[in-house]
């Protein structure tokens, strides 16, 4: 019998630039690996996966978007191998500068129903910090394009919380996203990760202060423009939120392919590796765990309480056979008012949102 509820992450990892804070799985394109990395993904898909439908795929990067028209058709007749929901969501990260007639035919022509945009800003010197490149004239031109080839789910990408970033800043970054009229906006603070070029230069977060000023803001406005936050750094309109991503909030299990992906199947979390030759040599997996009961509920809190409703009591208690209640210790965060309980979830008060770590480890 054929099981549905299967998601799908695909990574490419080669990209033009390193852009300064990322610390993905990445690597400067190489033309003539692009073929030997695409017969590797292809026999680890045959490995691994297990003939099931697939609700979402998500490529990501990396840059997917800046491969050639024929690299693009190799990886689809790679994808071709999964089998397709009708209604499958089926989602592709793009740079702005890559965005022409050639990348959304082919997109269109293979199924793609969802872009992912990597705007980050329209401002000049929070750019330069990032090493990107995005102009507000040229992008409305691509967008205009990409709705004249029938796009209708678009999501536009923004960081705030650059070092030197003022909150005017902020404000014009959310007018321009806005004037775009995106059906989904994600916002995430600036983290400095270890081994990036910003972290070896010795930059530092903007103050805590500003950065709950900005959140605040970026909710409130874009929450008055119809954009309904579903989850700490994602807002939709109403049928545009991503399937694909709740499924990872939701807990549920799901395939990673590609250097550097992450799955999660058969109760078993794992991560690949992020060595090319290992890759290369079809030595896929760098790290796999299966996790207990008690790690499974976790996950399922932790992830959980990214979504503005939380977690649904009943099904969490359908899910695992006992109760939140008696398996973590709620009662005094609800008490304190950590926790809120309403309607049949649990969820992390909306003015802490920015404790959510100190929750967490309150109770796990």
């Amino acid at each position: 019998m054929v099981m549905l509820m299967k998601h799908v992450y695909i990574h490419i990892p080669f990209c033009r630039k390193i852009c300064s804070y990322c610390d993905f799985c990445k690597m400067f394109y190489h033309e003539p690996l692009i073929k030997s990395y695409f017969t590797a993904l292809k026999q680890e898909i045959k490995n691994f996966y297990e003939n099931e439908v697939v609700k979402t795929i998500y490529i990501g990067g990396g840059t997917p978007s800046m491969l050639k028209v024929n690299e693009l058709n190799e990886l689809f007749e790679i994808i071709k191998i999964l089998k397709k929901d009708s209604d499958i969501e089926f989602s592709f990260e793009c740079n702005p500068e890559d965005i022409n007639h050639g990348l959304l035919e082919t997109l269109k022509k293979n199924g793609v129903n969802r872009l992912s945009i990597g705007i980050q800003s329209f401002n000049e010197e929070k750019l330069n910090f990032m090493e990107r490149k995005t102009n507000y004239e040229e992008l409305e031109e691509k967008i205009k394009l990409i709705r004249n080839f029938g796009f209708n789910n678009i999501n536009l990408d923004l960081i705030y919380g650059i070092p030197g970033e003022t909150f005017n800043d902020l404000k014009k970054d959310i007018k321009d996203l806005l004037k775009l009229k995106p059906e989904h906006i994600s916002t995430y603070a600036l983290i400095i990760e270890e081994n990036t070029k910003i972290k070896i230069d010795g930059y530092e977060n903007v103050s805590e202060e500003l950065e709950v000023k900005m959140y605040e803001y970026i909710c409130k406005k874009l929450s008055r423009k119809g954009l309904k936050q579903y989850e700490v750094s994602n807002f939709a309109l109403k049928n545009h939120q991503s399937r694909h991503n709740l499924a990872y909030w939701h807990n549920h299990e799901y395939y990673g392919f590609g250097l550097g992906a992450a799955g999660y199947m058969n109760g078993f979390r794992y991560e690949n590796t992020r060595n090319i030759n290992n890759y290369l040599k079809g030595k896929y997996r760098y790290h796999e765990t299966l996790l207990s009961k008690t790690e499974i509920m976790e996950h399922e809190l932790m992830l959980g309480f990214r979504k503005t409703k939380g977690v649904n009591i009943q099904e969490f208690e359908d899910k695992y056979e006992v109760t939140l209640e008696e398996t973590f210790p709620i009662k005094p965060l609800l008490k304190n008012k950590d926790l809120i309980l309403k309607n049949g979830h649990i969820f992390i008060n909306p003015k802490k949102i920015y404790m959510m770590n100190e929750i967490l480890l309150k109770m796990i």
